[in-house]
C-alpha cells in the first residue's frame, strides 16, 4: 500500500474519465507522494459525452470539455505528460517505457480505455469515413458535417443514435444501418428498442435494420455512397462507423497481465500483479449485478466509481467494487437513463405514458428487479438505482399495481 509517504510514486496511464478521476481522488483523499498522469492525446483531459452532442452543434464551448483547467494540475502537483504513448511495462523493475524515457512507479494504474472497432469492407479508408472516440475525431466529424448533406451512420447503438439525432436536427439527410433486427444491441429491452426506432423515424431518420454494409464507393478518394447487403446504394458524403469498441489490452498483455475480455481485475480492481491496478473501459471485473460474472462496462459511472475506489485502495482503504451500473444517452428530445443490467430478464412492466415519451420499463429476472430503462423520467431513474441495490426490492406485482411510486418504494426498501 502506498499510504501517504512522499517517497512513493503513483503513475496513472490514461487521461480519460477513469484516469483523471483516480488522480483527482488521490489528491483529494490525501495522497502526498509523487503523482504522474500520462495521456496519449495532446489535449487537456476532457469529457467525452458532449462529443456526440453539444460539440457537434457548437453549443458546448471547447473550454467546457476539460475536466480541470491546466492550473489545477500545477497547483495539485500532478505531473501531466500529454501526447505520450507507453511502449512497455517492466514489472520487475517497476518501470514504464515511454520512448527513451523511463518512469519508475511504486503503484501503476492502467486506465487505457478502448478503441473503436473498424469497418472491414472495401472503401473503408476513403476520405469522409470516420469514427468517434476522441476530440480530434469529433473535430473532424464537425468539419465534415458542415459540408455533407447525406450522412450514413453504421451502427444503431448509443453513439450512432446520438450522432444521428444530432445530424437530423441539423437538417441532414441521415440514414442509420444496423446489422441486427433491433436498435441498441442488448443494452435495452425489446420494448424500449422499438420505442426508440419509432421515435427516431418520426423525426425523419431513415433506419434500416438487418442491413449490412458490403462496400463504400467514392470519387476522387472521397466517399460517395454506401452499398448494402440488400442491393441498396445510399448517397453519403459522410459515413460514421459506430459498431462497438474493443478494450485496449495490448500493453497489459505484453507485460504478462491476465486478460479476459479486458484486463482482468479482482473486486478490488487489482490485476494479476499486486502493484498494478486497472480501471475503466479496458477492465473486466466481477460484478454482483451480473451474478458475480466478470463483465466489462463502458460508462462514465463505471469510470468515475472505479477511479474513486482505486484511489481509496492505494491509500490503504480497499473496498469491493459493487456500484450499481448506470448509463445515459441523450438522443434529441429523448433522455434515456438505464439502471442495472437487464440482460436475461424474463418479464417487463412498463409504467408511465409511452405516447407522451415519458415512461420507465422495469425488467425482472423472476421476482428480482435487475434493470430499469427510463425515458425522460429522471426521478424514476434515481429511485431505480436505489431499488436495484436493495437487498429486498420490488416485485413485478408491486410495480404493476395502481399507484406505484418508485420514490416511495425506494424509501421503503
Amino acid at each position: 500500500m502506498v499510504g501517504e509517504s512522499i517517497e512513493r510514486t503513483v503513475v496513472v496511464v490514461g487521461a480519460g474519465q477513469a484516469g483523471c478521476q483516480a488522480a483527482s481522488s488521490l489528491r483529494q483523499d490525501g495522497f502526498v507522494g509523487r503523482l504522474i498522469l500520462v495521456g496519449a492525446e495532446s489535449h487537456l483531459p476532457y469529457q467525452r459525452p458532449p462529443l456526440s452532442k453539444g460539440h457537434l452543434t457548437r453549443t458546448a464551448p471547447r473550454d467546457s470539455l476539460w475536466f480541470r483547467p491546466h492550473a489545477w494540475y500545477r497547483d495539485n502537483d500532478v505531473e501531466l505528460h500529454l501526447g505520450r504513448t507507453i511502449d512497455a511495462i517492466d514489472r520487475t523493475g517497476r518501470t514504464i517505457h515511454c520512448g527513451e524515457q523511463r518512469i519508475n512507479y511504486d503503484v501503476l494504474v492502467l486506465a487505457l480505455g478502448a478503441r473503436n472497432r473498424a469497418l472491414d469492407v472495401p472503401g473503408a479508408g476513403l476520405e469522409g469515413v470516420l469514427s468517434l472516440r476522441s476530440l480530434d475525431d469529433a473535430d473532424a466529424l464537425l468539419k465534415r458535417l458542415d459540408t455533407a448533406d447525406d450522412i450514413v451512420i453504421v451502427g444503431g447503438g448509443f453513439i450512432g443514435l446520438e450522432v444521428a439525432a444530432t445530424a437530423a436536427a441539423l437538417g441532414k439527410r441521415t440514414t442509420v444501418l444496423e446489422v441486427s433486427e433491433r436498435l441498441m444491441g442488448r443494452a435495452v429491452s425489446n420494448g424500449t428498442a422499438e420505442f426508440l426506432l419509432q421515435a427516431h423515424r418520426s423525426r425523419g431518420l431513415t433506419i434500416e435494420l438487418g442491413t449490412t454494409v458490403v462496400e463504400l464507393v467514392g470519387r476522387g478518394g472521397a466517399v460517395e455512397a454506401v452499398l448494402t447487403s440488400d442491393g441498396g446504394r445510399i448517397p453519403a458524403q459522410l459515413v460514421l462507423v459506430g459498431i462497438g469498441a474493443a478494450p485496449e489490452t495490448h500493453l497489459a498483455a505484453e507485460a504478462g497481465l491476465e486478460i479476459d475480455n479486458g484486463i482482468a481485475v479482482d473486486e478490488y480492481l487489482r490485476t494479476s500483479d499486486p502493484d498494478i491496478y486497472a480501471i475503466g473501459d479496458c477492465v473486466s471485473c466481477p460484478n454482483p449485478y451480473a451474478g458475480g460474472a466478470r463483465i466489462r462496462l463502458e460508462s462514465v459511472q463505471n469510470a468515475v466509481s472505479q477511479g474513486r475506489l482505486v484511489a481509496a485502495a492505494i491509500l490503504g482503504h480497499p473496498a469491493p467494487y459493487d456500484a450499481v451500473p448506470w448509463f445515459w444517452s441523450d438522443q434529441a428530445d429523448i433522455k434515456l437513463q438505464i439502471a442495472g443490467l437487464s440482460l436475461g430478464h424474463t418479464e417487463v412492466v412498463i409504467k408511465g405514458d409511452v405516447a407522451a415519451r415519458r415512461f420507465s420499463t422495469y425488467c425482472f429476472a423472476g421476482e428480482r428487479l435487475i434493470g430499469v430503462e427510463s425515458v425522460n423520467s429522471p426521478g424514476d431513474h434515481l429511485a431505480a438505482r436505489r431499488l436495484i441495490s436493495a437487498a429486498e426490492t420490488v416485485s413485478p406485482a408491486e410495480v404493476r399495481a395502481d399507484g406505484f411510486n418508485p420514490k416511495v418504494a425506494a424509501r421503503k426498501h
